[in-house]
């Protein structure tokens, strides 16, 4: 009783840290999504063929922090993993700031990359959240800390219009050493958390090689529902300023649509780990493929205002479902020796994939126009949503094979 009570005690002290520097990290990449697209409009003009190159640089270094960060924190523990990654984030969003003041776009990638090597550390803050978590709060763990996002969709656009003409005439310099700051709280409060290193068996244990666990029916799905969910949301988050810029519509039209986008994005993780526990992760999946197909059927229905806000908000949702779903999946299938490279591997793909549909999206939209990125989208959401049906059909036969009833996924919260 002593032990489980000294478990809750420090598994609710790391959620509560963990979900702190969730809120900072994605006050700053919500800040970064919105000011990183209007500098590069200022900065290209006419040719917007790399409007989203920002963007895009953003991941791709979350995409090549992702293998060195869960490196490090197998080998350092999770703490100084995340603090390095934080101090790598400050000095990014510096040279970012300084690179707006001299009207220099390729300075101003240079230091959007640095900020996406620290999300690369930063992404893991959901995966700490089930390190130390009893088994039956697991998924709760980790949706609370992905929902304390939702913070991020208040301060991250709040912050961009109170800092956006703070150096004079030189629009958004003052933005990115708000961003600075974010990454630098988040250095210091991550000091708070309580995640024990490897045991020296476990360190020395490597677990097994990657490509038996790749081939396996849950990553598989995992990695699916988690990539494919966050390549539509980054398509049309990602296009949609420019879209609506380009529309006449306001600044401050622009922010509360991708406000409300962030806050269905993030919001919901208040209760999806109770819901997976309920009807289980492969039903939530489902239906997050369902609201990320009605968010492209809104968006390609007029191009109001109502419109984008209600298209990129249900896709906020439709994100959170299919991309929670993913991380519970992954948390099942490997040992604590196995996690960080299973994690690492996880995310690196995942952030490739998204820096490709980050560049794509400028490129659809510069040649093809909205309507295609939107159509582009589909393929992606369908095969999410076959990918989960295969696994439900997966898991039964298993079921069946062992002689088992065939219970309803209720009764069996992560089928």
């Amino acid at each position: 009783m002593e032990k489980s009570t000294e478990d809750t005690k420090r598994n609710t002290k790391n959620v509560v840290v963990l979900a702190i520097c969730q809120a900072l990290f994605n006050s700053g990449r919500t800040l970064t999504f919105i000011a990183a697209s209007l500098v590069s409009i200022s900065m290209l003009g006419d040719n917007l063929t790399f409007v989203t190159a920002p963007v895009t640089m953003m991941l791709v270094g979350t995409a090549a922090g992702t293998l060195p960060s869960a490196f490090l924190m197998r080998r350092l523990g999770r703490k100084s993993g995340f603090v390095i990654g934080s101090i790598i984030g400050a000095i990014g969003s510096a040279i970012a700031a300084y690179a707006v003041s001299i009207d220099s776009f390729l300075f101003f990638n240079l230091g959007i990359f640095l900020f996406g090597i620290y999300s690369g550390a930063a992404q893991q803050y959901r995966f700490a959240a089930a390190d130390a978590a009893p088994e039956h709060i697991k998924a709760k763990s980790v949706s609370i800390v992905i929902a304390m996002g939702v913070v991020g969709a208040f301060i991250g656009p709040e912050t961009t219009l109170m800092t956006k003409n703070l150096f004079g005439t030189v629009a958004f310099e003052g933005t990115f050493w708000a961003l600075m700051v974010f990454c630098a709280l988040t250095a210091v409060i991550i000091l708070g958390i309580d995640i024990p290193k490897l045991t020296d068996e476990e360190y020395a244990d490597h677990g097994r090689p990657l490509r038996q666990i790749v081939v396996i029916p849950t990553f598989i799905v995992a990695l699916v529902a988690a990539l494919f969910g966050y390549a539509v949301m980054n398509l049309l988050m990602t296009a949609t300023p420019v879209t609506m810029r380009i529309d006449e519509f306001t600044d401050n039209n622009i922010v509360r649509v991708i406000q409300w986008h962030v806050v269905g994005m993030f919001a919901p993780g208040f209760f999806t780990g109770h819901l997976i526990r309920k009807f289980g992760v492969v039903r939530i999946t489902v239906v997050g493929s369902a609201l990320l197909l009605g968010s492209v059927f809104i968006a390609l229905a007029g191009n109001s205002f109502v419109h984008f806000f209600a298209a990129l908000f249900f896709l906020g949702v439709g994100w959170n479902f299919t991309f929670t779903g993913g991380t519970v999946l992954l948390t099942e299938i490997h040992t604590p020796s196995e996690r960080n490279k299973v994690q690492g591997m996880n995310d690196f793909i995942l952030f490739t994939g998204l820096a490709i549909s980050s560049l794509s999206a400028g490129m659809i939209y510069h040649f093809f126009g909205w309507m295609w990125v939107n159509l582009a989208a589909m393929p992606l959401i369908l095969t999410v949503l076959l990918s989960a049906i295969w696994l439900r059909s997966v898991r039964r036969k298993e079921q069946a094979a062992l002689g088992k009833p065939m219970h309803s996924e209720i009764e069996l919260p992560l089928e």
